[in-house]
């Protein structure tokens, strides 16, 4: 696992932020719905729930498939799958709930703020030099 992007969404603001390989090692099996800290990605005080994701195909992350594996699913109109018609079903690929190494993307959503505002915590991150 190279590197990881994450979306962190903070009320009705967004942030996009790409980890290392070590911070991207936190995420390692996790899934949706969990709590995380903040302090994996440098961010103190705040906890963070994993709301989603994507793979490094494009194909979203569901909450109701077990385990990382990539899995075609018959689905109606729900998450990934908005039909034309009204009780149109079709065959989709998705991903399992968990984090692996196959995972691109991870949405996250803050469930407890920290001292200092993220948009300052995010920007001095962007202002470091990249090694």
């Amino acid at each position: 696992m190279a590197e990881l992007k994450l979306v962190i969404s903070d009320g009705a603001k967004s942030y996009a932020l790409t980890t290392q390989e070590a911070q991207a090692a936190g995420f390692l099996g996790k899934r949706i719905g969990e709590v995380v800290g903040g302090e994996i990605i440098g961010l103190s005080g705040y906890t963070l729930k994993i709301s989603g994701g994507t793979d490094k195909n494009g194909f979203a992350m569901r909450v109701d498939l077990t385990g990382a594996r990539q899995q075609r699913i018959l689905t109606g109109e729900s998450q990934g799958f908005h039909p034309a018609r009204h009780g149109t079903r079709d065959r989709r690929t998705f991903r399992g709930n968990t984090i692996s190494e196959d995972t691109a993307q991870v949405s996250l959503v803050v469930q407890t703020q920290g001292t200092t505002p993220l948009a300052e915590l995010l920007a001095k991150k962007e202002e470091a030099p990249k090694q």
